[in-house]
């Protein structure tokens, strides 16, 4: 008989992978007991990622999810494990020290045991402090290898990153194949060379099952040497997802190794429960492509937690390339055209950005990148003409050292908008932020929380926090369930049966024109049982008045926004809004549209002084918006 190989549930990472959202704290409260009861994970992971985040958009707090979703596991004997992006710690941005230390100590106060580090660029020292910081809490920590695959990513490359994370006190090492495009044979080395010189660190396989390689993988690794293997559970995995944890273990009993047995009354519970939560609400975010397999994704790498997002998103990124084609009169594109245009270029902008492997943020950034390129050129624009200040980040080193070097159209970009490379430790550029978000907290008459666990999620992810305290993210979020649920109902309807209209009940903001200048309006509906009677006609005036003449406050030129998205005046609550008055200089960042889990930089064409902001921050917006007018 061979090893134990034990399981690992990664449920949070199930959802993410699968579409935009994960389970509310009442339902994953309803299945941790029947997870608990199939007998046969050592670990689940619980948060980390994206889950803070997401509990935020749709107005929970994520402080109580993680509390009230780890104690069962915990009461259990169950290990719990969160993912952290190292100098990014829970968001796509980095982060300043003193957050990322916090961090630690609310999450493990909150139920969690291991920390599964990982760094976007495979910088070690971006890892080291949160090696340090897990440890200083209490923690395991788990530190991460990014596999991708390129002429840079060998298993030298990676064997050497793994004994360097061992030797500044990683407890353990995760095989982190984001995107499942690791080639087993490849896999196998790793494992065996880190057992062969440290044979009691354990090992941990996360892998995809998008590209089809990942069962394989999973066999070589198990004969080299790893401890834990990540699995998913129907009908959530494959795809996007991970391998079901079904056939990884039959695949394994058969293969001589130790596995648990699984109590399958209670693995039929969980199994239905998951279906509830996606015919509740979490399967309007989920696109059906993300149950397929994919041999395409081979080529641009791209890991499967974000496949689930940039399906989900993807849409509305046709709807403006074919607003485009309408007005310039091209014929519309499908999806699948711009997929296999959004792979083509990730595959010619990957490279030439210095390899970074392909997991968030970094495959987000790649991604994106990429999008907006295809974006831009089929609106007849250039190439590069639009990149994100975190992308920017990330090309002049400011998030880490980049594997590769940098293609030099990128670098004489740089050189010609006056961009400096960075060559010192990326944590440097963010200072300690703490002290300010107290103060803020403070002037708003906020609780810092038990264990200053509210202070961390404000300072950790600022403009969702104030959306969510604010109430106004889970009115949109409620807003646009209904609206999915709505979409997917008259869907369904027989093409015979007429789609009744259905006025809006709450009040909506709309952009009219009012001779050549644009407003932004709220516009509020009535019903019928409430609207007034109509008005008498007026008696016919000896003459017309002349319209009103549009507002000074509004005059000027007009700043458009770039792409649809969200509206915001700064990217943190800390920075100094614009307002109207203030002068501006061409160049000068005016704003930002938050997208694709980024914030894009919108920047003054010309000088002028600031005439109207059209906008409240977290409005949404469309492309070719009224954000601004300068005059």
């Amino acid at each position: 008989m061979k090893k134990e190989i034990k399981f690992s549930l990664v449920f949070r990472d199930m959802w993410q992978s699968a579409g935009k959202y994960v389970p509310t704290v009442d339902q994953l409260t309803r299945v941790a007991p029947a997870i608990i009861e199939m007998g046969c994970f050592a670990r689940v992971e619980t948060n980390g990622g994206g889950f803070e985040q997401v509990n935020l958009l749709f107005g929970e707090n994520p402080n109580r999810a993680v509390r009230e979703w780890t104690k069962p596991f915990h009461e259990a004997g169950i290990q719990t494990h969160m993912l952290d992006r190292a100098l990014n710690g829970l968001r796509m941005s980095p982060v300043p020290a003193d957050v990322r230390r916090l961090f630690y100590k609310v999450k493990k106060a909150q139920g969690t045991d291991i920390a599964r580090t990982f760094c976007g660029l495979n910088d070690v020292r971006n890892i080291a402090p949160s090696i340090k910081y897990a440890k200083d809490a209490g923690m395991i920590s788990q530190c991460s290898l990014c596999i991708t695959h390129s002429p840079i990513h060998t298993v030298e490359y990676y064997t050497k990153m793994a004994y360097e994370l061992i030797e500044l006190g990683a407890d353990e090492i995760c095989i982190k194949d984001m995107a499942g495009i690791g080639r087993p044979y490849s896999l196998g080395q790793i494992v065996a060379n880190i057992k062969k010189k440290y044979p009691d660190i354990p090992v941990q396989y996360h892998s995809h099952a998008g590209p089809g390689f990942n069962m394989a993988s999973i066999l070589e690794v198990c004969n080299a040497g790893c401890d834990y293997i990540d699995v998913g559970m129907e009908p959530l995995s494959w795809g996007t997802g991970h391998a079901d944890l079904l056939a990884v273990q039959a695949m394994l009993k058969d293969a001589g190794f130790q596995v648990p047995e699984i109590n399958m009354a209670a693995y039929m519970k969980v199994r239905s429960l998951i279906q509830e939560f996606i015919d509740d609400f979490l399967g309007l975010y989920i696109s059906p492509k993300n149950r397929l397999m994919n041999s395409l994704l081979i080529g641009p790498g791209l890991p499967g937690g974000m496949m689930g997002s940039l399906m989900a998103d993807l849409e509305k990124n046709l709807e403006s390339i074919n607003k485009s084609n309408i007005k310039n009169n091209k014929p519309l594109m499908t999806q699948d055209q711009l997929l296999i245009k959004l792979f083509d270029e990730v595959a010619y902008v990957w490279p030439r950005v210095g390899y970074p492997p392909l997991v968030t943020p970094f495959s987000q950034y790649v991604k994106n990148l990429a999008l907006m390129n295809v974006m831009q050129m089929e609106k007849g624009k250039e190439r590069w003409s639009m990149i994100a200040d975190d992308i920017w980040d990330m090309i002049l080193g400011k998030a880490g050292r980049l594997p590769g070097p940098l293609a030099p159209e990128i670098i004489e970009k740089a050189k010609k908008e006056g961009r400096q490379f960075f060559e010192g430790d990326p944590q440097e550029n963010y200072p300690d932020a703490l002290d300010k978000y107290r103060k803020l907290m403070n002037e708003k008459h906020w609780e810092v929380g038990e264990d200053d666990e509210e202070l961390f999620e404000y300072a950790m992810h600022p403009a969702q926090y104030e959306a969510y305290r604010s109430g106004k993210a889970k009115v949109e979020f409620k807003a646009d369930v209904a609206k999915r649920r709505a979409e997917k109902a008259n869907a369904n309807k027989p093409a015979s049966e007429p789609v009744k209209f259905q006025m809006p009940k709450e009040p909506q903001v709309m952009t009219v024109d009012v001779n050549g200048q644009a407003y932004r309006v709220t516009v509020a509906f009535g019903d019928d049982k409430t609207a007034p009677a109509p008005a008498p006609a007026p008696a016919p005036a000896a003459a017309p008045q002349a319209a009103p003449a549009p507002q000074a406050a509004g005059a000027g030129k007009e700043v458009l926004s770039p792409l649809e998205g969200k509206f915001f005046l700064t990217k943190g609550s800390s920075d100094t809004p614009l307002k109207v008055g203030d002068t501006v200089k061409q160049g000068d960042i005016l704003c930002y549209v938050e997208a694709m889990k980024t914030y894009n930089a919108v920047r003054s064409e010309f000088d002028g002084t600031i005439t109207a902001i059209c906008l409240s921050p977290g409005d949404a917006v469309s492309e070719d918006d009224v954000l601004m007018t300068i005059q």
